[in-house]
């Protein structure tokens, strides 16, 4: 059930929409703050948030090992087949004298997804069984940097382009890492939608 937020000696908290400065109030289980100038939800009350974002973020890290382990594609054309993995596409532009574009495709697609999985996943799991560590704060401001520069979603899209674009010159079989791709693209999203900042916040506030 929503709540506004009203002057008291709680903290004070900036709307992420308008900029307001305001005070915090505590909600009851499943309400929302919301800022009186624009409406925004400023921050929600659900009980076992973390621990659902830590339990699908332990699937995505799954999923994103299997999906740069395996071939993502094969591609078979007059007897000849090849298929590779993401990694070894990065190889083979390095080779091809593509140096910038193999540190983008690596830098986007493999090293920040890893790093915002393993990096969050780790920050989650350090507060779910009780390890108090200083560093943990900073951790998670490069988590927030790098989120931008994940870009598995674009990747994804590129890779179904070529597919259809490629399907009329040779016979496609989609490989391993294309399904986890796709099962890793849905589960991070769940993650997402579950995962509550907020109380993120106020757990590391705490444990320093």
């Amino acid at each position: 059930m929503p709540s506004t937020l009203s002057p008291s000696t709680a903290k004070l908290i900036a709307c992420p929409e308008c900029d307001l400065l305001q005070r915090e109030i505590p909600l009851p289980p499943g309400g929302a703050a919301i800022c009186p100038r624009c409406e925004a939800v400023l921050y929600r009350n659900t009980p076992g948030s973390l621990d659902r974002t830590l339990a699908l973020l332990l699937a995505s890290v799954i999923l994103f090992v299997l999906a740069n382990a395996f071939p993502i594609v094969g591609i078979e054309s007059r007897g000849n087949r090849n298929a590779t993995t993401l990694f070894g596409a990065v190889l083979t532009l390095w080779d091809e004298d593509m140096p910038i574009v193999a540190g983008l495709v690596f830098f986007t697609t493999i090293f920040a997804p890893a790093f915002e999985l393993f990096a969050l996943t780790a920050i989650l799991a350090a507060i779910r069984w009780g390890l108090r560590s200083r560093p943990l704060p900073r951790v998670f401001r490069l988590v927030l940097a790098a989120r931008p520069w994940s870009m598995v979603e674009v990747f994804m899209l590129g890779v179904l382009v070529a597919v259809v674009k490629l399907s009329h010159l040779a016979h496609i079989t989609p490989g391993i890492a294309l399904w986890s791709y796709g099962a890793l693209i849905a589960i991070f999203a769940a993650a997402m939608s579950t995962f509550n900042a907020h109380e993120l916040w106020e757990r590391l506030t705490f444990d320093r």
